[in-house]
């Protein structure tokens, strides 16, 4: 699942792709930006900002999420590409390379100067160079949700999805529904830079140290499964903002009382 972790990697392997060559192909396949053309613009680099990708290529940014299903992938001139054609939504070709976005979930070019337009109303970015703990747990102090809620609100703080939310509430304790105004903020939010930043170089997330298949998680995904702390079984239910924005919630009931 693309978090922030995953976006990290994604734009660290493409800036390494892309960085300092001229594009001799760009096809955005999105009606609105069809008939953009960058080529012969140099890539100056690719940074990652949360959940989100900024490939700044000449005086312009393509922005593109990834939500769930998107991924790019980088591929030498000319090689077959591993995923179907009619998944690319984005391509950005050198000389050297092709890096296609496929199933990405948004795409968008703006001037280079107007990026906050797209990202400006995200919080502090756990994996950002000016990451601002005290910042965050200030946001998630004045949210008067679920601390769940709070927590996946990328206005709050920017990078984690719904399965580090639950790992990280449950390594802290803290029952999903309670009030975000009722937790230790700076425990949280110092607890999830951590988690993010030891999986950011990792090929496989893990929470618990374990990378073996199905020792990764604590209680992401593991309903009805012995807790693998206490072996009480872990129980699941939705929650969200709205009735169309509830995410699914993983808890122990007796290790997050």
């Amino acid at each position: 699942m693309p978090e922030g972790d995953t976006v990290f990697r994604t734009a660290r392997r493409l800036h390494e792709a892309l960085a300092g060559a001229e594009v001799v192909r760009f096809d955005l396949r999105v009606p609105r930006h069809a008939t953009a053309d960058l080529t012969g613009e140099v890539v100056h680099e690719v940074v990652p900002r949360g959940k989100h990708l900024l490939m700044r290529i000449g005086g312009f940014t393509l922005h593109s999420h990834l939500k769930m299903e998107g991924r790019w992938m980088v591929f030498g001139r000319g090689e077959r590409w591993r995923a179907p054609a009619y998944q690319a939504r984005a391509i950005v070709g050198t000389a050297a390379v092709d890096a296609v976005g496929f199933e990405i979930a948004m795409a968008d070019l703006v001037a280079t100067a107007d990026e906050d337009q797209l990202v400006g109303h995200l919080g502090p970015d756990l994996l950002g160079p000016d990451w601002d703990a005290e910042e965050a747990a200030r946001r998630i102090l004045a949210d008067e949700r679920a601390v769940h809620v709070a927590i996946l609100d990328q206005r709050n703080l920017a990078g984690l999805g719904n399965e580090y939310a639950n790992e990280l509430l449950f390594v802290r304790g803290i029952l999903p529904t309670t009030p975000a105004a009722a937790v230790d903020a700076a425990g949280l939010v110092e607890t999830a830079a951590r988690m993010i930043r030891a999986n950011r170089d990792r090929a496989s997330r893990t929470f618990t140290g374990d990378t073996r298949p199905g020792r990764q998680n604590w209680v992401y995904r593991r309903e009805r499964k012995p807790c693998l702390r206490c072996g009480t079984p872990i129980r699941r239910t939705e929650l969200g903002a709205t009735q169309t924005s509830e995410r699914i919630v993983f808890w122990c009931p007796r290790c997050q009382s």
